[in-house]
């Protein structure tokens, strides 16, 4: 594989060709506003659907426009990619639909749904290395050795000029926009994106977003060494190092580069999931979480957000909606203290439902728990009605004799 060169001269021709090429094959994802978001943001919020793609992200529209490049010999010869993620399936999924033989290697701690995910899309996949910077390696060797099709997921004009489309669409469907909101990985969509949207409508601003933990792009705008990694809900843009093609276009187009930390990123997929019911990936809902987290910069403007992927794991989707719960004191978890005696806990159960809480879980502490003998500790998971209910159920249980604290922070 030969390493991606700069290209500055990515234009609105180069993004309208990749709308014409692929325009046949993929579908227009939605376009829609968002009245509920709008009031809590403050602004007025145009979601882009980039989760409604067939694989759920808008990594089909690159790698698609990519395979649509390809020559006769270099479709017979097949493709490669490295990818733990959206990446992956999109190049399975329209290799496959256009007869192309596809390889995609993927770390070997890759969850096996994502293995097999990719495989039912009629990949080979090879996993191989502990890290990332072990399966591109790997990858590489492989191109060379049986003739490949290198398709990387963002540094190559055509994958950034495919990703551009969706700032077509988009414009499209709402040319009074005034900022576009984009999340940042390797920078192939938001580089696309920029170059469309500020050729068709110059005065637009342009921000991208990162993960707190994977500041790459905004780092390497500075001229400052890079430095990131940790465990993110955003793993779709947890990239150590932006793109030679990515970077000039970022660094001309895009206006800013912001970065959210976790609690807002997790905030914005509940919001999405709980107010939009839509679901978004960690990656994905970055857009919303970077409006969340500084609203006084879109405050009354119309906003387009890139809703990118909705590949969640359905497991982190639970843990975010129940934390979402907590965060919104509708469900909490109180310490009672009680007599240790018959028929104590009967009366606190009957208080509670008193209030009109719902108990979820109990807990009944005599042991470990730094009280009298004749004493007891219960905690009590709760589902409430929220902050101001809380309040009350709190007061209720103090005016009746048993002293209670609210254990979860829900400031």
């Amino acid at each position: 594989m030969t390493e991606a060169t700069p290209s500055p001269t990515l234009t609105l021709d180069a993004v309208r060709a990749a709308a014409a090429r692929i325009g046949s094959h993929l579908p227009v994802t939605p376009t829609e506003a968002s009245p509920r978001l709008s009031e809590i943001t403050g602004c007025s919020v145009v979601l882009k659907l980039e989760n409604q793609h067939l694989t759920g992200s808008f990594k089909e529209r690159g790698a698609l426009n990519k395979l649509l490049s390809l020559g006769e010999a270099e479709r017979r010869a097949g493709v490669i990619a490295m990818s733990a993620g959206n990446h992956a399936q999109a190049v399975a999924c329209h290799a496959t639909r256009l007869g192309i033989r596809s390889v995609i290697v993927m770390p070997s701690f890759t969850p096996f749904t994502k293995v097999e995910r990719t495989e039912s899309l009629g990949a080979r996949v090879e996993l191989h290395g502990e890290t990332l910077s072990d399966a591109a390696a790997y990858a590489q060797e492989l191109a060379a050795r049986e003739g490949l099709v290198f398709v990387h997921p963002y540094d190559d004009p055509l994958i950034a000029a495919g990703q551009g489309t969706a700032a077509l669409e988009l414009l499209d469907a709402a040319p009074d926009l005034e900022m576009l909101v984009v999340p940042v990985g390797g920078g192939g969509l938001i580089g696309g994106m920029a170059v469309a949207a500020k050729a068709l409508k110059p005065d637009i601003a342009v921000i991208g977003v990162e993960c707190a933990m994977f500041p790459s792009m905004r780092q390497a705008l500075a001229g400052q060494p890079i430095t990131c990694g940790g465990a993110t809900i955003a793993d779709g843009i947890a990239v150590k190092a932006p793109g030679a093609v990515t970077l000039p276009l970022v660094r001309r187009h895009v206006d800013a580069v912001v970065e959210v930390g976790e609690p807002r990123l997790e905030e914005a997929v509940y919001r999405l999931a709980t107010v939009q019911k839509l679901v978004a990936e960690g990656a994905g809902a970055a857009g919303l979480a970077a409006v969340l987290d500084d609203p006084e910069r879109f405050r009354g403007k119309r906003v387009g957000i890139v809703v990118s992927g909705g590949n969640i794991d359905a497991r982190i989707l639970a843990q975010v909606l129940t934390r979402g719960l907590v965060y919104e004191g509708r469900m909490v978890r109180l310490r009672i203290g009680i007599t240790d005696a018959p028929g104590a806990l009967a009366r606190v159960a009957r208080l509670l439902g008193e209030t009109g809480a719902n108990i979820v879980e109990v807990h009944h502490q005599r042991l470990f728990h730094d009280v009298p003998v004749r004493m007891a500790e219960i905690d009590v998971v709760l589902e409430t009605r929220g902050r101001s209910h809380v309040q009350r159920l709190v007061a209720h249980m103090e005016d009746a004799g048993f002293p209670t604290e609210l254990m979860t922070d829900i400031s």
